[in-house]
C-alpha cells in the first residue's frame, strides 16, 4: 500500500489512539505495512525514508523504556527463523528497511511508534486493544551491535541498532493551544526543579533546590483542563465513573459520570511515567487527591493501606481491577516507594 509522505502526526489520528489491527493502523496511514516493523515513504528526491516503526516483541535485542528505546532494525523473512523469530545471519545496512530508517536519522526526521499487544507488558495495549499510536520521537543514535543470541554455528550477529527519543509533551499533541499550554507546563517544571533560593509559587514546604514535588499538581491540573488523553477516556469508560478506591460515581445534572484519569507514577520530570493504561486508575477527585499526596499506598494485592486519617467516604480494602485493565506492578511500587522514603507531606 502505497502512502503519501507523512512527516511527523498524522492529521485526525491523536495520540494514544488504538487499533483492533496492523490492517488498521495501515489504513489510518501511520505505518505503510500491515506485517513489517519498518515503515518508510519516498522523500522529496525520491529516496526512501523511515516514518514509523511498530514495536510488538520482534526481536530479543529491542529495549523499551517509554521515553527512550532501542530498537533493532530489519532482516529479510529468510533471515529468521519462523518459529523462534531469532536471527539466523547479521543484518544489513543496506537492507532497505534499515537504509530508509538511518537515512530518517541523517536527515533529522520524527519517527512515528505504535506499541503492540506484545511489546513491554508496561507501556503495551491490552491484546484486545492491538495497537496504540504513541506519539513521535526522534533517532538519536544508529550503530552497529551484537545481538544477545549467536547464529546457528555459534557465531556472533551483528545487528542494525538505533536509539530513539521521545519528543516533548507539547510536540505530541496536534493543536497549537495544546503546544503552547503543554510548552509552558514543561517550561513550569524546568524552572521549579533549579535551585531557586526562594518559596516556590508560594509553597513554604518547597525548599530551595527541592526536587519537584509528587506530581507538580499545578501542572496536573492544567493537563486534565486541557485534555483528557485517549488512555484516560478508555479507563473512565471502563469503569463508567466509578472510583477504584472508594467506589464513589459522581454525576451531573446532565446524568453523566465525573472521574478523573491519576496517573500512579506521574507525568513529566523528575518522574517521567507514561500516558499508558497500565499506570492510570480512575478515581473520584478527592481520591485522586490522596493517591498524589501519599495518603493511600496501594499494594500488589491491590490492598489499599491507609497513611493519614480519612473522613467521609470510607475506602475499599482492596483496589478494583476490572478485566481488562492491566496495572503494573511496577508503577505501584514506584508510588509507594517514593512515599515509604519521605516523610508524609513533605517533598523532600
Amino acid at each position: 500500500m502505497e502512502i503519501e509522505r507523512v512527516g511527523g502526526h498524522v492529521r485526525g489520528v491523536p495520540v494514544g489512539a488504538v487499533f483492533a489491527s496492523r490492517k488498521v493502523v495501515q489504513q489510518a496511514k501511520l505505518h505503510r505495512d500491515n506485517q513489517r516493523g519498518i515503515s518508510w515513504a519516498s522523500d522529496e528526491d525520491g529516496l526512501r525514508v523511515g516514518d514509523a516503526i511498530v514495536l510488538h516483541g520482534g526481536y530479543e535485542d529491542d529495549e523499551d523504556e517509554w521515553d527512550t528505546i532501542r530498537y533493532t532494525g530489519a532482516s529479510p523473512g529468510v533471515d529468521k527463523d519462523p518459529k523462534t523469530k531469532k536471527l539466523l545471519r547479521s543484518q544489513s545496512w543496506s537492507y532497505r528497511d534499515n537504509a530508509a530508517l538511518l537515512r530518517s536519522y541523517e536527515r533529522g526526521y520524527r519517527i512515528r511508534v505504535i506499541r503492540g499487544y506484545e511489546g513491554d507488558e508496561r507501556y503495551s495495549p491490552s491484546k484486545g486493544d492491538g495497537y496504540r499510536y504513541d506519539g513521535l520521537y526522534k533517532i538519536t543514535a544508529a550503530r552497529d551491535a551484537i545481538s544477545k543470541s549467536p547464529a546457528p554455528d555459534g557465531s556472533e550477529i551483528r545487528i542494525c541498532q538505533f536509539d530513539l527519543e521521545r519528543l516533548p509533551d507539547h510536540l505530541q499533541v496536534q493543536t497549537d493551544l495544546e503546544q503552547q499550554v503543554l510548552q509552558a507546563l514543561e517550561d513550569l517544571g524546568e524552572q521549579r526543579s533549579t535551585p531557586q533560593g526562594q518559596e516556590q509559587d508560594g509553597d513554604p514546604s518547597a525548599d530551595e533546590g527541592s526536587e519537584e514535588k509528587f506530581p507538580l499538581t499545578r501542572s496536573m491540573r492544567v493537563r486534565r483542563l486541557v485534555r483528557d488523553t485517549a488512555a484516560v477516556k478508555r479507563i473512565k469508560k471502563l469503569y463508567e465513573g466509578e472510583c477504584q478506591m472508594c467506589g464513589l460515581r459522581l454525576e451531573g445534572p446532565d446524568g453523566k459520570p465525573y472521574s478523573e484519569g491519576a496517573h500512579i507514577r506521574p507525568l513529566g520530570k523528575p518522574h517521567r511515567g507514561p500516558d499508558v493504561e497500565p499506570n492510570i486508575l480512575c478515581l473520584c477527585p478527592n481520591c485522586h487527591v490522596r493517591l498524589d499526596i501519599g495518603a493511600v499506598l496501594i499494594e500488589t494485592d491491590w490492598s489499599i493501606v491507609v497513611r493519614a486519617a480519612l473522613f467521609g467516604t470510607a475506602l475499599r480494602a482492596n483496589l478494583k481491577v476490572e478485566k481488562g485493565h492491566k496495572v503494573h506492578p511496577e508503577y505501584l511500587r514506584y508510588h509507594r516507594d517514593y512515599w515509604r522514603n519521605r516523610e508524609l507531606g513533605s517533598p523532600q
